[in-house]
């Protein structure tokens, strides 16, 4: 882009190493791209209302299998109360999630909007959280399903069959099968009769019988109202985990469903919830609820119509809580999958079997960790529910935040729903209050917890550092050389082959003008979140005047200032579209998820969804 100096003869300045100079860029002009051999996207078969309730509903209302004795092991009589409390928060999070998603309709949650509003790495931290989820779901509602097959099956071996159904799933999305809308309509649809069933059948026995539920409630609560509440309340937050699917395959439904899907799981919770704690407390002795039965909705069906009901619950808990790990298997596969592509994980877990093209690698990875979780947890539900709420309510204050991030920084970006500032404060506080409750029942959950993270984030941490790491490699392997010199320098080139593979990656970023603070502050975003040497800055022109005379020559300092990135400016005749920058994609070799672009205002022609997942960074 520049006159080379005596010291850029050598290919590099006179000051650093060749490894860390990037190269001089260059100035460059297309006119003849051709924006009609882009992409054209097919018409895809997106879910509707059903669909997409049914495959994030059979998440969330799994939990109503379990949530009414781990509250109750904590609230007492007034777990209905905590949980409708929790139900309440839910609602002002209807919002929250409607807001991000209606400004940013692209997959991945709380990793998405913390990656298009903050740095790389704070995006990976939220994605381990989010992984961390994964696992507890997976394992938690595998441990449940085979507690209520016990009931079926006498003498099953549940730990045993705990890992049997984990490793089943495996198979499954290893040889391609993935849930089935349809499916996955059938099972929420039985899950929704089964509990409506028991909530009638209980409320009539109940009614007939109120002694029990008398006598739940005339019971003294050692540690009082609010104590029991707070606590209550903090176990209860598990009753809500799975609400944040729906996030991850927002690209998958048609317009306008998401907020539907939200609005939906909303009342499945609001009204089972807390309905099956209180009949809970008028079929079954206190004492015998807070122990915490694996089986609990079970025995309700038992006490109210008898051994057959208490069958057809068990069925439909093992059919339910099997989809919820299904769930699990094909969302971590999407997310990991998606951190891989953007090198948050090792490339190796992007490989896919010849004979069936899955990711097999991570979904086997997934297995053994759930695993390893079982066996140190000892399928105890308890620990589990601990570990997957601490987790999960992580990643729901976290995209409380995002939200924030995304008045604050994001602003311009156009959108349907809006939650007000007061609603966003009282969700996130009410997640912050629910995360603190559970770290004091048990700080051993933290321990478990922690030991988990760290071991995910480590992996991620190793990512972002490689370049640093591989640097420190080759300057000890440099120090040793005259004692190894043959193997240090065979180790010294490996290393450097390896490391210029990694760093030989290029970014585009779209300008609209020669602003050369915006220029700046994207050269800057380059260097500190993208392990890449090459920047190409592209203006989309329709006529010759259009390009910005000072544009080339702001570029050109730029490049300068920064020895370790090159900076190309490329000017290409056409129209900015979709189609454009999928051609451009093609031309330059540069995939969509590293071109990157400035916050459209409201007048932007285009859905950022339609931009094939192009990153704002300004």
């Amino acid at each position: 882009m520049s006159n080379v100096s005596d010291a850029a003869e050598r290919g590099f300045p006179a000051e650093g190493k060749p490894w860390d100079f990037a190269g001089w860029g260059t100035s460059g002009k297309i006119a003849d791209l051709d924006a009609t051999k882009g992409r054209k996207p097919r018409p895809k078969k997106k879910l509707g209302v059903w669909s997409a309730t049914a495959i994030c509903g059979n998440d969330i209302t799994s939990s109503c299998l379990y949530v009414s004795a781990l509250c109750a092991a904590q609230a007492g009589k007034y777990a209905p109360i905590a949980l409708g409390i929790v139900a309440l928060v839910l609602y002002f999070f209807r919002r929250i999630y409607a807001e991000v998603g209606s400004a940013l309709p692209l997959n991945g949650g709380t990793y998405t909007v913390l990656l298009n509003t903050t740095s790389k790495r704070t995006a990976a931290g939220a994605a381990v959280l989010t992984l961390l989820s994964y696992v507890a779901t997976a394992v938690i509602s595998a441990g449940e399903a085979m507690h209520y097959a016990h009931y079926l099956i006498s003498g099953l071996p549940v730990f045993w069959a705990t890992i049997g159904l984990l490793a089943v799933f495996a198979l499954l999305n290893v040889v391609g099968i993935s849930e089935s809308a349809v499916v996955a309509i059938a099972i929420f649809l039985f899950h929704m009769l089964t509990l409506t069933v028991l909530s009638v059948a209980a409320i009539i026995t109940v009614a007939a019988h109120p002694e029990i539920l008398s006598a739940n409630w005339g019971a003294p609560n050692p540690n009082g109202l609010m104590h029991a509440l707070f606590f209550g309340f903090a176990a209860a937050m598990l009753g809500i985990s799975g609400f944040e699917s729906s996030a991850n395959f927002i690209e998958e439904q048609r317009q306008g469903v998401f907020p539907k899907t939200l609005r939906n799981m909303w009342l499945a919770v609001a009204i089972f919830n807390p309905l099956i704690s209180l009949l809970s407390l008028g079929l079954l002795p206190l004492a015998q609820i807070q122990k915490v039965p694996p089986d609990l909705l079970a025995q309700m069906g038992i006490r109210s119509w008898g051994r057959f009901l208490g069958i057809w619950v068990s069925i439909d808990a093992v059919l339910v809580l099997s989809g919820a790990v299904l769930t699990s298997y094909v969302g971590v596969t999407g997310l990991m999958r998606r951190m891989s592509l953007d090198r948050c994980l090792p490339q190796f877990l992007l490989a896919r079997n010849r004979w069936r093209h899955t990711n097999h690698f991570i979904i086997i990875s997934f297995f053994l960790v759930a695993v390893s979780i079982l066996a140190v947890t000892r399928g105890d539900v308890s620990t589990l529910a601990g570990v997957y709420t601490i987790s999960f309510l992580s990643v729901m204050a976290l995209f409380a935040v995002g939200n924030m991030l995304l008045k604050i920084k994001r602003g311009r970006l156009p959108r349907t729903v809006k939650a007000s500032w007061p609603a966003v404060l009282f969700g996130l506080t009410a997640v912050l209050l629910g995360l603190v409750g559970n770290i004091l029942m048990k700080p051993v959950y933290v321990r478990i917890f922690s030991i988990y993270f760290a071991v995910m984030a480590t992996v991620v941490a190793v990512m972002f550092a490689r370049v640093q790491l591989l640097r420190a490699t080759m300057f000890i392997v440099n120090a040793s050389v005259t004692r190894v010199l043959a193997l240090g320098h065979a180790l010294h080139e490996g290393t450097q082959r390896v490391l210029h593979r990694i760093t030989d990656r290029t970014a585009v970023y779209f300008t609209r003008g020669d602003n050369l603070s915006e220029l700046n502050r994207a050269a800057l975003y380059v260097l500190t979140n993208e392990q890449i040497k090459r920047l190409i800055v592209v203006h989309v022109y329709e006529q010759e005047e259009d390009i910005p005379e000072t544009l080339a020559r702001h570029l050109a300092e730029i490049d300068r200032m920064y020895p370790e990135l090159r900076v190309d400016f490329l000017a290409v005749k056409g129209e900015f579209s979709p189609e454009t920058i999928d051609a451009l994609s093609k031309r330059l070799g540069v995939p969509h998820n590293y071109m990157f672009i400035s916050t459209p205002g409201d007048r932007f022609p285009h859905r950022i969804e339609s931009l094939g997942g192009v990153r704002l960074i300004l």
